[in-house]
């Protein structure tokens, strides 16, 4: 299926590992030109070289270190994406991360880490990037849209940290708020909310090398496919949603869980 993103320039927040990776990866082998930020310059390049490696050119292919999280920094990164590659034509929010505890008990640090990584980084992409898409002429805006991904923390109370939840939850509303706003602009806006996806290096991944039997027994249990997800799996989401194929769908919060939240 051609879904007409080749050239199209897609800006990722989080790019050099686990979901933001994989996206990468899925968006070049559609002839996608990539912005790959996030906050280590060495893990970036080797997501680069990786993307080289698997075919992409190399004119096509950025880099930007940086806190995807401050808002001055997003804006000079899509600056910067805007003039080595073009009108930015899908903006991805892959920022989120929970250091909390579990409890209510949650420290105000705490707290305010996880708004700033888990809604603001996501909202302040948002506003960057809506405004230099809407600044363009109607014609040159056609089929642009944002992403954000969030979480099934956020669609139900999954025992998850309650700063991790409440901060998805608000990336969901957000999401929908803004797809009101833009909609009119012919603007699309849409989250993905993974569910349990294991890779190399993340948490999932050590939770089943620590203890592989109960985490067996857990995931039969509650997800209807009985595995986990892959980075694959939500690229994919991600690819049809960014693509005119997806041209009628804006608002939505893409649950990509195996069937878990019921």
């Amino acid at each position: 299926m051609d879904l007409r993103l080749k050239g199209k320039v897609v800006f990722i927040a989080g790019a050099s590992r686990g979901i933001g990776l994989g996206m990468a990866r899925a968006f070049a082998k559609e002839g996608a030109k990539l912005a790959l930020t996030g906050r280590g310059e060495a893990s970036l390049d080797a997501a680069q070289a990786l993307l080289i490696g698997e075919g992409a050119r190399k004119d096509d292919i950025i880099t930007i270190a940086g806190d995807m999280t401050s808002s001055a920094v997003l804006a000079q990164a899509l600056d910067a994406t805007e003039e080595k590659l073009g009108p930015v034509h899908c903006a991805i929010a892959n920022v989120g991360l929970g250091v909390a505890p579990l409890g209510f008990d949650v420290s105000d640090a705490d707290w305010e880490a996880d708004v700033k990584q888990n809604l603001l980084g996501g909202v302040y992409l948002a506003r960057e990037a809506l405004k230099r898409i809407l600044a363009r002429a109607p014609e040159d805006r056609v089929d642009a849209n944002l992403i954000l991904v969030s979480s099934i923390a956020g669609v139900d109370a999954l025992g998850t940290p309650l700063t991790y939840s409440a901060t998805k939850a608000a990336v969901n509303h957000t999401t929908k708020s803004l797809a009101k706003m833009v909609g009119k602009d012919n603007v699309r806006v849409n989250a993905i909310a993974p569910g349990n996806i294991i890779f190399k290096g993340g948490d999932w991944q050590a939770r089943v090398d620590e203890r592989p039997d109960a985490w067996g027994r857990w995931i039969k249990r509650e997800v209807s496919l009985r595995r986990f997800g892959t980075v694959d799996e939500i690229a994919d989401a991600a690819l049809f949603l960014a693509s005119p194929r997806a041209s009628f769908i804006t608002g939505e919060i893409m649950v990509v869980d195996g069937g878990q939240v019921r």
